[in-house]
């Protein structure tokens, strides 16, 4: 049941910001190509591919419903397959036969590619000591930390680019902005945390550790948001 949960809440995010997404690149390139669609698949498959080699090939067991929520419930619900096929089908349905072939083979040969690039960056990470530079006091798991960053600067650039295109009061883009931002920075320094105690790290005797590690994940992915935030501004 709580592995339910999990999902059902990971979807719940992941149908949003699809939504968000597709929106906002339909409003800002048009609707003569599914151009949202193909963004949201490929960005899925970019994300599954990095995030397989942590939340899984990691084996980190007691985040088991926390992997559920990610990779079944967020990743599955923000891509999607039938609105490939159904716009794959009108553009045929209106003779469209070069727009149709191209939706194909660019949905099928960028998201396997997108994949390959998230997995191959994800591997390249960990091969070093396994993603850790450990000491004798504890750890620095900068793998993860890498990843965070990375997709905290895909937040502050999609927040900055899509909630302009589309169209909500400010006051929702802002609230939109914060929550993704909190909920964000919440979650993946929770999966540290969750890490650092698989790796049998604890608060009653290495506190510092755990909240320095939490600490700098925040600091991090803030400034990371902050540099997407300005770099979509430019765009």
């Amino acid at each position: 049941m709580n592995q339910i949960i999990a999902v059902a809440l990971g979807g719940s995010f992941g149908a949003v910001l699809r939504f968000l997404v597709s929106s906002g690149i339909y409003q800002w390139l048009g609707r003569g190509f599914p151009y949202g669609t193909l963004v949201v698949n490929i960005l899925g498959s970019f994300m599954l591919g990095l995030l397989t080699e942590s939340l899984i090939q990691q084996r980190i067991t007691i985040t088991f419903e926390y992997r559920a929520a990610i990779l079944v419930g967020f990743i599955g619900a923000f891509t999607t397959f039938s609105t490939f096929s159904l716009e794959t089908f009108y553009l045929l349905e209106q003779g469209n036969l070069t727009k149709a072939a191209l939706n194909i083979f660019a949905s099928i040969s960028a998201c396997v590619l997108a994949i390959w690039i998230g997995l191959l960056c994800s591997r390249c990470l960990f091969y070093y000591s396994e993603g850790v530079i450990a000491w004798s006091n504890g750890v620095i798991p900068y793998a993860l930390m890498t990843i965070n960053a990375l997709f905290a600067f895909l937040i502050g650039l999609l927040a900055t680019i899509l909630l302009q295109k589309v169209a909500l009061s400010m006051e929702y883009r802002v609230v939109l902005t914060v929550l993704m931002i909190g909920i964000y920075l919440t979650l993946s320094g929770l999966y540290l945390l969750l890490y650092l105690v698989e790796n049998n790290y604890s608060f009653d005797t290495h506190t510092n550790l755990m909240l320095g590690t939490f600490v700098a994940n925040g600091l991090i992915c803030m400034f990371v948001i902050w540099m997407g935030l300005l770099l979509g501004r430019q765009i």
